[in-house]
């Protein structure tokens, strides 16, 4: 089987429309250019790194832009082969593009070029509103079916002893 079908979960999952649509394009054979060989490493806890060797590259000729959870990096290569000939040429000095999905609340805090490798680095912040916390749970006072009746009533509660004499 080279297809999924994804359409069970559409009606058994409620509000999870973007995710489903993140498998179906994730599911289709789009491929991405091997070129260039990146990675991706953990750095620390939220925070994330990207590698991408760009040798040959220049920092101008290289850009980044995020938008709706994508992150594309792309290598823009000036023609300077006019006047050169090669005997062999293993040096990939092509022009690339490439795309990577980020989830929600994945910002790019930086990126920078040394030795050939482009590093971007990456961290998630997570909103305070979506953030687990802590609720204290408190120990209520005993109280007695008297005062029950009282703070009931908002008036002295009166006993009344019937006597068989």
């Amino acid at each position: 089987m080279t297809t999924l079908d994804f359409s069970p979960f559409y009606r058994s999952f409620i509000g999870f429309d973007h995710l489903a649509s993140l498998m179906d394009a994730a599911a289709r054979n789009e491929k991405q250019p091997a070129y260039p060989p990146y990675n991706i490493e953990v750095t620390g806890e939220d925070q994330y790194r990207i590698t991408m060797a760009v040798a040959g590259f220049e920092q101008h000729e290289l850009s980044l832009e995020t938008e709706h959870n994508t992150l594309l990096v792309k290598g823009q290569k000036a023609d300077k082969t006019e006047g050169r000939r090669f005997v062999h040429q293993g040096i990939a000095e092509r022009n690339f593009e490439r795309k990577f999905q980020l989830s929600d609340y994945i910002r790019v805090t930086g990126a920078n070029v040394h030795n050939g490798l482009l590093h971007i680095e990456l961290v998630r912040e997570i909103p305070e509103a979506l953030k687990p916390r802590k609720i204290a749970i408190g120990q209520a006072q005993p109280t007695s079916l008297l005062n029950q009746q009282q703070a009931a009533n908002s008036e002295p509660a009166v006993l009344t002893v019937a006597s068989n004499s």
